[in-house]
C-alpha cells in the first residue's frame, strides 16, 4: 500500500544531559494508569491502528494521527530511528455496508478514501509509517496467524455447518483484561458496541473475538487452508504488526501501541492477546497509548451521529492545515474535548504571531527551545508548549530562527 510523502524534519542542536538529544519522553499506559518514560533501542518501535476507509478523514481521526506524530518527532529528536506501522482496514462490514448504501463497489470506495486520507496526511504533515498495509493484502498472513492459534488450541471452530468461524478462546492468554483494566460488565457493553458478536451461538465466551470469517453468499473472500473467508479485525492488527515489528519473528516487545481510546477495549485489548499468544510474550507492546475523542455542539464526532468535520472540507474552504494542527494541540490529546470555530480563530491568530517571531533577530532562545522540548516530553503535554511559544512570541526581545526550527521540528509547524 502506497502512504505518503514524508515531509522535511530538521535537527535542532543537541541538549546537554537527558536523552540524547532533549528530554526523554514519557506517555501514559492505560495498561497501568501512569505515565512512564518511554525507552525504546536505537530503533523506537511503534503501531498506531489506521482508518477503515468509508467516510476519511474527520477532525477525530487527525487528532489521534498528530497524537502519534509527534510521538515520532520527540524520539527522532532525541536520536532514535523509528519504525512505524500502520494498517488500513480496507475490507470490514462498515465498509461493505456504507459501498451498498452509496450504490458504489466496495473497492472503489476504499481506493477513493484512501487517496483523500494520504491528502490530509500530506496536508497536515503528518509522517508517513514505515510500513503501511492493507487487510486484503495481508490476507495471507492473517490466515497463516489465525491456523497458529487453532494448532496451539487458543482458537476453535463454532459448531455451525454453515459457517464454522474461527474464533479466540479469551482464557488462551491466561491475563486478558490487563491491557484496558476494564471490569466485564465494561467490557460486555463495550464488545457489543463496538463491533462484537456477544451473542453468537457456540462462542465458549461471549467475549470471544472473530479471527476468520467463513465465506458468505455476496460478500468478497479470500481462500486460504482455513477455507475461504476474511480475517477478523482484531487478527489483522496483531498479524501485520507483529510481523513487521518484531513480534511474530523473534518475540520482541513493541513500544507503543496506539490509537484512539475508543480502541482500548476491544480492539487493543484482543490484538495484544493474540500478539501475546502467539509469540509467547507477555506483553504486545511497553505502552498502551490512545487519543481522546473530538467531540462537536455537546456530542462525540462519529460516523453514527453524522456530526464530522472533515479535514478536507477545511481544506477546501481555505483553512491553512498549519492552523488545524495548532487548534487540535490546544487540548491536551488524552482529553475528550469539543470542536468549534474558536479553536480555529485562536490557532490562526497564533499562527500569525508565530510567523512573525521567526523572522525576527534578537537575543539567544535556547531556554524557548527547552520549553518545549519539556512540555512535550511530559505526555504531550502541547498547551504547554503553545504557552511557552506565545510568551516567546509577544517578547520582541528574542531572536526566532532556532525557535522556528524546533516548531517546525517537534510540533511539525512549519513557520517560514
Amino acid at each position: 500500500m502506497r502512504s505518503w510523502p514524508t515531509p522535511p524534519v530538521p535537527s535542532l542542536p543537541r541538549a546537554t544531559g537527558g536523552a540524547a538529544s532533549g528530554d526523554i519522553l514519557s506517555l501514559y499506559d492505560s495498561s497501568t494508569g501512569t505515565v512512564r518514560a518511554t525507552r525504546p533501542g536505537p530503533v523506537a518501535t511503534i503501531y498506531v491502528c489506521g482508518i477503515t476507509p468509508y467516510d476519511s478523514t474527520h477532525l477525530g481521526h487527525a487528532a489521534t494521527y498528530l497524537t502519534f506524530d509527534l510521538v515520532q518527532r520527540m524520539w527522532l529528536d532525541a536520536g532514535h530511528r523509528v519504525h512505524y506501522v500502520q494498517n488500513i482496514t480496507d475490507i470490514d462490514d462498515p465498509l461493505l455496508e456504507r459501498a451498498e448504501r452509496d450504490g458504489i463497489d466496495w473497492e472503489d470506495l476504499a481506493a477513493e478514501q484512501i487517496e483523500l486520507f494520504r491528502q490530509d496526511m500530506t496536508a497536515l504533515r503528518v509522517l508517513p509509517p514505515t510500513d503501511y498495509i492493507g487487510a486484503v493484502e495481508a490476507m495471507d498472513e492473517v490466515s497463516a496467524a489465525v491456523a497458529a492459534l487453532l494448532d496451539s488450541g487458543a482458537a476453535y471452530r463454532v459448531a455451525d455447518d454453515e459457517f464454522p468461524d474461527v474464533y479466540f478462546d479469551i482464557e488462551a492468554s491466561g491475563r486478558f483484561g490487563y491491557e484496558s483494566r476494564y471490569d466485564e460488565t465494561t467490557m460486555n457493553r463495550f464488545f457489543a458496541e463496538r463491533g462484537g458478536d456477544p451473542g453468537r451461538a457456540g462462542k465458549k465466551h461471549e467475549l470471544d473475538p472473530l479471527l476468520w470469517r467463513m465465506a458468505r453468499p455476496g460478500e468478497p473472500s479470500w481462500e486460504s487452508p482455513l477455507g475461504a473467508g476474511r480475517a477478523g479485525w482484531h487478527i489483522e492488527c496483531a498479524a501485520i504488526a507483529g510481523n513487521r515489528l518484531g513480534v511474530l519473528t523473534h518475540g520482541a516487545t513493541i513500544d507503543v501501541q496506539g490509537g484512539g481510546s475508543d480502541l482500548i477495549f476491544p480492539h487493543h485489548e484482543c490484538s495484544a492477546a493474540h500478539a501475546e499468544v502467539l509469540a509467547g510474550v507477555d506483553r504486545f507492546a511497553q505502552h498502551y497509548t490512545h487519543a481522546g475523542m473530538i467531540g462537536l455542539d455537546g456530542e462525540k464526532m462519529s460516523k453514527s451521529r453524522g456530526n464530522l468535520v472533515f479535514v478536507s472540507k477545511l481544506r477546501a474552504d481555505g483553512v491553512d492545515p498549519r492552523a488545524i494542527r495548532l487548534a487540535l494541540f490546544a487540548g491536551h490529546y488524552r482529553q475528550d474535548r469539543f470542536w468549534d470555530d474558536g479553536l480555529l480563530t485562536t490557532a490562526t491568530e497564533r499562527l500569525a504571531a508565530w510567523s512573525s517571531a521567526a523572522v525576527r533577530v534578537g537575543a539567544p532562545a535556547t531556554t524557548v527551545v527547552a520549553d518545549l522540548r519539556a512540555a512535550l516530553a511530559d505526555d504531550l503535554d502541547t498547551p504547554a508548549a503553545l504557552a511557552a511559544l506565545d510568551v516567546w512570541a509577544a517578547d520582541g526581545s528574542l531572536d526566532g530562527a532556532l525557535v522556528a526550527t524546533a516548531v517546525d521540528a517537534l510540533l511539525g509547524v512549519d513557520l517560514v
